[in-house]
């Protein structure tokens, strides 16, 4: 069986809410990420979408949701790292403006050194479960960067790490056998947040 584990569009920015974990909806470029999304796998035998219940996850499962006719199912075993955290700050702008906090970050310093441990176990356990719950299916997964660093690094046998620098919406493939088998068919699959500018298609008939 095929699983996609597939990130979130682009969010907006939440600074600072005090005893409130933040939960940011998707940015108006990230409904758009969505949207594309939606129309380059639509084609495709995918029979289940399942998401983190954060809400730029599943906002962007959303289109392509009801362009399949399909139910999303909420999972919490494939929510973000720092799901609780009170401000929430697209990695990008990390990156760009703070390089040696986003180095920190990519690396799991500004983690306590169970947490990524205990994250990735989380992660691998969802999915494994998922998996034995549709064999011979192909599975969506509308989820974060974190857990598709996780996944990544159980199937390579890496020690946990942040080492994918997963596109908003990017599509991330990996092949389950009924043998216990798990291999990567494809990481960061993000052609369709360009399509329009490459083929100059319209929005109306994209």
């Amino acid at each position: 069986m095929q699983i996609l584990l597939v990130r979130h569009g682009l969010p907006i920015r939440v600074d600072g809410q005090p005893g409130q974990p933040a939960d940011p909806e998707l940015s108006a470029k990230g409904w758009e990420q969505a949207r594309r999304l939606s129309r380059w796998l639509r084609s495709e035998p995918i029979d289940t979408i399942v998401s983190s219940p954060l809400r730029r996850a599943v906002q962007t499962a959303g289109p392509l949701a009801d362009a399949l006719g399909l139910e999303i199912q909420i999972e919490n075993g494939v929510t973000e790292l720092d799901h609780d955290a009170e401000s929430y700050v697209p990695l990008e702008e990390v990156k760009r403006d703070d390089p040696e906090r986003w180095r920190a970050l990519a690396a799991g310093e500004l983690y306590a050194e169970a947490d990524l441990p205990t994250f990735q176990a989380t992660v691998v356990a969802t999915i494994e479960r998922l998996i034995q719950g549709h064999p011979g299916g192909r599975i969506a997964v509308f989820c974060h960067g974190g857990v598709i660093n996780a996944w990544a690094c159980h199937v390579l046998g890496l020690p946990m790490s942040l080492f994918l620098n997963a596109a908003y919406t990017s599509v991330n493939r990996f092949l389950a056998a009924s043998s216990g088998e798990r291999s990567i068919a494809s990481l960061n699959e993000a052609a369709h947040i360009d399509w329009k500018r490459r083929t100059g298609a319209a929005d109306a008939g994209a």
